[in-house]
């Protein structure tokens, strides 16, 4: 069981459910579309994949940062000893094969087009490895994490066949901003935190909500039948007044205890942030998607997020 903790750990088990739901947006344009019917294997596999570079993306996060959570946070699986350095370098490989792997066979499992799911799983690796590897710590961390939420959007609408509309890219780009504005609030969730920094990243944050309110708009553009919940607007902003009370308090006071509780809000914020997407294009249903939001929060009792 304390092995099997660690692991869980290790892959940040509770958010494995934001990645599902970056998936799902695309599950529910295809049903709208009327193109989920035989697909639906495919989005199976699309699932896995996604969870399974999600978790290699979080074992090499650990991987790399050995160094500096033996100082700052020793209790997490590897410092700790529980997870060796040579089983989490096993098992961020056999994961990013694994995804890449589903991947491919979601690409088989449907009519062949022009937009494949296994290119956009091996740019989603080698965005990782980037991020994990040599870019974490620079300018340039937050914006490959946003790229790599990006690119599980994109791999999601992948479940179309065809190149994403424009609703498409947009929603790809608010998700990547949204996560690239959470990533660069929580550069420093150890230590005390600068304030003009938090600062600047909730005004990415805040940015991306103000593009998603264009979605609709677009989706109303586009031949296929979508009907945007009319509640959308008011709901995007109930969801920005609901993050913000926890950002607003970390700015305030920047201290760990004040700055990962925002943190947490705000990553398993994005699964709600996905279900409003989703109800920018088939209204009502697509807050359905707030469920998933149950799991997280109940293994996030046990098992810490950031």
């Amino acid at each position: 069981m304390n092995k099997f903790l660690a692991y869980a750990q290790l892959v940040r088990l509770p958010n494995t459910f934001t990645a599902m739901a970056d998936i799902c947006v695309g599950a529910l344009a295809a049903i709208a579309m009327g193109l989920f019917a035989d697909r639906w294997l495919s989005f199976l596999c699309l699932l896995v994949a996604s969870t399974l570079l999600y978790w290699s993306g979080m074992v090499w996060n650990d991987f790399f940062d050995v160094e500096q959570d033996r100082k700052e946070r020793p209790g997490r699986p590897i410092p700790s000893g529980r997870v060796t350095l040579n089983h989490a370098r096993l098992l961020g490989i056999g994961l990013m094969l694994g995804g890449v792997l589903f991947a491919w066979l979601a690409d088989l499992l449907r009519e062949p087009g022009p937009w494949r799911s296994i290119r956009v799983a091996i740019i989603l690796v080698i965005a990782v490895f980037l991020y994990d590897g040599v870019f974490k710590r620079t300018f340039a961390g937050p914006v490959l994490m946003g790229l790599c939420r990006f690119l599980n959007i994109l791999l999601g609408l992948t479940l179309l066949g065809a190149w994403p509309p424009f609703w498409g890219w947009l929603i790809a780009i608010v998700v990547g901003s949204y996560i690239a504005g959470v990533t660069w609030f929580a550069r420093t969730e150890a230590t005390v935190s600068k304030q003009p920094m938090l600062i600047a990243a909730a005004g990415v944050m805040l940015a991306s909500l103000f593009m998603a309110l264009a979605v609709p708009a677009l989706a109303l553009q586009t031949p296929h039948d979508f009907k945007p919940s009319m509640a959308f607007p008011y709901l995007l902003a109930l969801f920005g007044g609901y993050l913000g009370l926890a950002i607003w308090r970390a700015i305030q006071q920047p201290q760990p205890n004040r700055v990962q509780p925002a943190i947490k809000r705000a990553i398993f914020g994005l699964v709600v942030l996905d279900a409003l997407l989703a109800s920018a294009l088939i209204g009502s249903p697509g807050l359905l998607l707030i469920v998933l939001l149950l799991p997280g929060i109940i293994l996030g009792r046990w098992l810490y997020s950031t």
